[in-house]
C-alpha cells in the first residue's frame, strides 16, 4: 500500500496550493483528483484577481484578504497575471448611498480606490454607457486559473510533492476513531487502489460533502452555479464592475483578446451541473448592456458555468447571501475522527492564504515547525530573455512569449529543442492560440495527461476563435501517435478523443447560437459530418 504523510483530496486551486505549501515544508504529500487537475470551479469562473472592492461593503475581512493576496500573486505568479487594473462604475440607476458606503469600506479595507472624472473614464473606456455617473480605479487584475494551478504543481514537484489524477476516492479507511487512508478507483481501468496516510485533507470543493460522507461525516456544502459568457473581442481595457450590491452580470473581465461577462448565482443539487441555458445567456446580456450599450454587437464565443462550493453552517444563508469566506473543520475536534480536515468556501484569489492556514493546522498536528514560504518564492522561474530571443527563430510570430508563459522554463527548453531538430514540429496545430506541434507533443507525453482535453487545459488548443473547428482533427491525430503503446488511457481511440473535444466546445456554443455563430457551426458540421464522416461530433 502506497503511503503518504498527508493525502489531499481535490485538484483545484486550493488543493494544489496545499500540495505546494506542505511539500515546501518537507511534508510527504500526495494529491488525488477524480478527473484532470483544475477541472472544477478553479477553471470555471471569470478569472478575476480581486482587489477586494467587490466585498468592501458586505465583508471587509474578505476584502482585506483579497487585496493582500492580490499583491502576493502578482509577485509569485507574474506569468499568470494580466495587471489591467479595475474600474468600478455607478450608473444613474444604481443607489447613490451604496457608493458612499463602498468608498468608506475600501478605505477601511486598505484598497486604493481612486475617483476619476467622467471625461477620464470615457477616455480610457470609450464604450461605457453614457448613463455612468461616477467611476473609480482599483487594483483588480485578470489571472489564468489553469496556468497558475499547474505552476503550483510544478513547484510542489520540485519539493517531492506527488499527484495522481483520474483517481476517484470511493472510500475513507478509518480505525478506532482515526483516519488510516483511502480507496480510489481509476477512471480508465477501474482498478481500485488503497493509499495509507497519517492525515487526510478534504478540499474537494462542491464535492467536499460527498467525500466527508464517505467517512460518515456531515459537511454542508451548497453548490452555487454561475454562468458566464465569453466574447471574442476586447470590449474593455480594464476589469469593469458595477458599483452596486453584488448581483448577476455585473463584471466584465478582459483576458488576452477576449472578454468574459459574469456571473449568475443559482443553487443546484449537484456540483456536476455545469449546464447553461439560453435564458441565462439572455439575462446576462440584458444586464450587461446596461454597462456597455452595444454589447449585442460583439460576437459571442461561448458560455460556460461552474459551481462555487459555498459552506453552509447550521442556520446559514445560501446563494449571494452566503459568505465567500472559507472555513476549516478539524474533524478530530468536531466529530471525533482524528486525522481528517475539511476546508470549504473561499475564492480563487485567496487560494494561497487558504492553503497556508490549512497547512498550518496540519503541521501543528505533525509537530512540523517549518514556516510557510509560499508568499515569497515564485511559482516557477521565468524564461530568460536570451532564451526567448533565440527561440523566436523557431516559433511562429507572437508565439514565443505565449509558449514561454504556458510552458515554464524546463518544458520551454524541451519544446525549443524539438523545434530545432525537426522543422516539421513548427507546424501550427492551433492557429488561434499559436500552439505548435512540438508543444502538443511535449504535453501529450507527460504521465499526467490521459485525454485530449487534458492537453486543451494545458495549452489552450481548441479554446480560441474557431473553438476546435480546425485543430480538433490535428491534435487528436498527434495525441494518438504520441501515446502508442500505453494501455492506461483512451488516447488510442483518436476518433473518440476528437468527438469528445468537439462535444465539449459544442456544450458552450449551443446556448449562444446567434447570428454568425450559427453559420460557423454549420461549417463545423459540414467539415466533420460530411467530409470526415464523424457523426455526432459537434451536432448532437
Amino acid at each position: 500500500m502506497e503511503h503518504a504523510t498527508v493525502i489531499v483530496i481535490g485538484g483545484g486551486a486550493t488543493g494544489v496550493g496545499i500540495l505546494r505549501d506542505l511539500s515546501m515544508r518537507g511534508v510527504d504529500t500526495l494529491l488525488v483528483e477524480k478527473a484532470d487537475l483544475v477541472n472544477g470551479a478553479s477553471s470555471r469562473y471569470h478569472g478575476l484577481l480581486h482587489s477586494g472592492g467587490r466585498y468592501a461593503v458586505k465583508d471587509q475581512e474578505a476584502a482585506r484578504e483579497c487585496i493582500e493576496e492580490n499583491k502576493i500573486l502578482r509577485k509569485i505568479g507574474r506569468s499568470c497575471v494580466e495587471p489591467y487594473g479595475g474600474m468600478f462604475v455607478r450608473l444613474n440607476s444604481d443607489p447613490e448611498d451604496f457608493e458612499a458606503a463602498w468608498v468608506e469600506g475600501c478605505k477601511v479595507s486598505g484598497i486604493d480606490a481612486k475617483p476619476i472624472s467622467l471625461d477620464e473614464a470615457f477616455r480610457i473606456e470609450p464604450r461605457l454607457s453614457k448613463n455612468v455617473v461616477s467611476a473609480y480605479l482599483v487594483p483588480d487584475a485578470a489571472v489564468d486559473g489553469f496556468r497558475l494551478s499547474w505552476q503550483n504543481v510544478d513547484s510542489a514537484r520540485r519539493y517531492g510533492g506527488r499527484v495522481k489524477t483520474y483517481e476517484e476516492v470511493i472510500g475513507v479507511i478509518t480505525k478506532n476513531g482515526k483516519v488510516q487512508g483511502i480507496r480510489t478507483r481509476n477512471a480508465f481501468t477501474g482498478i481500485v487502489t488503497k493509499y495509507s496516510c497519517d492525515i487526510l485533507v478534504n478540499v474537494a470543493g462542491g464535492w467536499a460533502g460527498k467525500v466527508a460522507a464517505l467517512a460518515g461525516l456531515d459537511v454542508r456544502v451548497q453548490p452555487d452555479k454561475g454562468t458566464l459568457i465569453a466574447f471574442n473581442q476586447r470590449i474593455c481595457n480594464h476589469i469593469v464592475n458595477r458599483l452596486h450590491k453584488s448581483s448577476d452580470g455585473d463584471i466584465f473581465v478582459p483576458h488576452g483578446s477576449i472578454t468574459i461577462l459574469g456571473t449568475t448565482s443559482m443553487s443546484v443539487d449537484d456540483a456536476e451541473d455545469t449546464s447553461s441555458s439560453r435564458e441565462e445567456v439572455e439575462s446576462l446580456l440584458a444586464i450587461g448592456e446596461q454597462t456597455f450599450e452595444h454589447l449585442r454587437d460583439y460576437r459571442i464565443l461561448r458560455c460556460f458555468a461552474g459551481s462555487r462550493p459555498l459552506y453552509i453552517p447550521p442556520g446559514g444563508a445560501v446563494g449571494r447571501s452566503a459568505s465567500r469566506g472559507f472555513a476549516i473543520v478539524d474533524h478530530g475536534e468536531q466529530d471525533g475522527l482524528e486525522g481528517m480536515f475539511t476546508m470549504v468556501g473561499g475564492k480563487f484569489t485567496t487560494y494561497r492564504l487558504m492553503a497556508e492556514k490549512l497547512s498550518d493546522a496540519v503541521c501543528k498536528k505533525l509537530g512540523n515547525t517549518m514556516p510557510c514560504r509560499t508568499a515569497e518564492e515564485p511559482l516557477v522561474p521565468e524564461v530568460p530573455e536570451e532564451e526567448r530571443k533565440e527561440a523566436r527563430s523557431y516559433f511562429p510570430s507572437y508565439g514565443t512569449d505565449l509558449a514561454a508563459t504556458r510552458l515554464g522554463p524546463d518544458r520551454f527548453k524541451s519544446v525549443v529543442r524539438r523545434l530545432k531538430q525537426d522543422p516539421e514540429k513548427r507546424e501550427l496545430v492551433c492557429e488561434c492560440e499559436n500552439v505548435t506541434r512540438a508543444e502538443v507533443e511535449e504535453i501529450a507525453n507527460e504521465p499526467s495527461v490521459h485525454q485530449l482535453s487534458d492537453i486543451r487545459r494545458r495549452t489552450r488548443v481548441g479554446m480560441g476563435t474557431c473553438q476546435a473547428n480546425f485543430c480538433a482533427l490535428r491534435s487528436a491525430s498527434i495525441f494518438a501517435d504520441c501515446r502508442k503503446g500505453r494501455q492506461d488511457d483512451a488516447a488510442q481511440d483518436s476518433l473518440a478523443q476528437m468527438k469528445e473535444l468537439l462535444e465539449g466546445r459544442w456544450k458552450g456554443i449551443r446556448p449562444v447560437l446567434l447570428g454568425r455563430t450559427i453559420r460557423e457551426m454549420e461549417m463545423t458540421r459540414g467539415m466533420y459530418e460530411l467530409l470526415f464522416h464523424v457523426n455526432g461530433g459537434a451536432t448532437k
